[in-house]
């Protein structure tokens, strides 16, 4: 594997930080509390965030556009959010599979 191939590499696995902890200010937190992994389009990126899981996107910015929210569940529910989404809010996917925007949590 060439150096730049493996930069390229460490790049692209760097963007994508699957966590369930707080995120850092600059990033798109995106929250995942149904029982069916979600994938989230945001333009010509796609993030799987597992069921119970969370995904952050550090130092995202805002989406390029709308964010569709597909569910892995047997009726592959889709939600579209009107964009852009922006590293100040949060994608939730609540119990239900309900799909929002809402403000990204601060601590205290």
């Amino acid at each position: 594997m060439t150096t730049t191939r493996r930069r390229a590499t460490g790049v692209g696995l760097g963007l994508v930080l699957l966590t369930t902890a707080c995120s850092e200010s600059g990033g798109l937190t995106i929250s995942n509390e149904s029982p069916d992994s979600v994938t989230v389009r945001l333009g010509d990126e796609e993030v799987v965030v597992p069921s119970m899981g969370g995904a952050l996107l550090h130092r995202y910015g805002c989406s390029p556009g709308d964010v569709a929210v597909v569910s892995a569940s047997a009726a592959g529910d889709s939600t579209m959010l009107q964009g852009p989404v922006c590293s100040d809010q949060q994608i939730v996917v609540d119990r239900a599979g309900r799909v929002t925007v809402a403000p990204e949590a601060t601590d205290g």
